[in-house]
């Protein structure tokens, strides 16, 4: 009997140690970002010289993956951004215009002719301008066509091939690519990053960058 019981309690013990373990990492753990310690010079290579848009604010830079209809991203825009800019967290939005897949089409016309006009100019406004209209109200205004111009298309494949290098190199850290990806240094000076799909992962973001 008495050895019974102490089996029992073993097991007891176990299973609530167990328990914890899962409900930290559930909870906790399985959100928190990843810190780049491998392509380190080569990602930031490839974000630095993308197309990105931002407010040009003072302080620490966040880098974010995005395309316009991207719910996720819109949602991270709308519920983030506002405290970020107030602590001057400047913003670099990378649009992209998504390749066809399997013959359906995942941009339109005017979405490419905006994403190659922002990745062209580097327009904050432009960008916040595009989002604040229904996607199907917005018609691009005085911004060239990208489709059947040569230079704007090859813009729109630069966008599509700085993701698929991402990708990779994104992997060896942890980090598998989704919408929003964001990317930032922490106080410590590591590059860290997350695909924030979920607002789970917004408050270590959120604390890694001063909030």
């Amino acid at each position: 009997m008495t050895r019974f019981r102490i089996w029992a309690t073993l097991v007891l013990v176990l299973a609530i140690l167990g328990g914890g373990s899962w409900a930290f990492w559930n909870y906790e753990m399985r959100w928190w970002p990843k810190t780049i310690t491998r392509h380190q010079a080569e990602i930031t290579r490839i974000l630095e010289s993308s197309g990105w848009a931002a407010p040009g604010l003072p302080g620490k830079r966040l880098y974010m993956v995005s395309f316009r209809t991207c719910p996720d991203c819109l949602r991270f825009k709308a519920e983030e951004f506002p405290a970020l800019h107030a602590k001057n967290v400047d913003t670099r939005v990378i649009e992209v215009a998504r390749a066809d897949k399997n013959g359906i089409a995942k941009s339109t016309a005017v979405e490419r002719a905006t994403v190659a006009q922002i990745w062209l100019t580097h327009d904050w406004k432009l960008m916040q301008a595009w989002e604040s209209v229904p996607v199907e109200a917005w018609k691009a205004p005085g911004i060239a066509p990208a489709d059947g111009d040569m230079a704007r298309t090859a813009v729109i494949e630069a966008g599509r091939t700085m993701v698929e290098d991402l990708r990779p190199l994104l992997k060896a850290n942890g980090v598998n690519f989704a919408y929003p990806l964001l990317v930032w240094w922490d106080d410590q000076g590591r590059m860290r990053s997350c695909a924030c799909e979920k607002r789970e992962t917004y408050r270590f973001v959120r604390k890694e960058l001063g909030l």
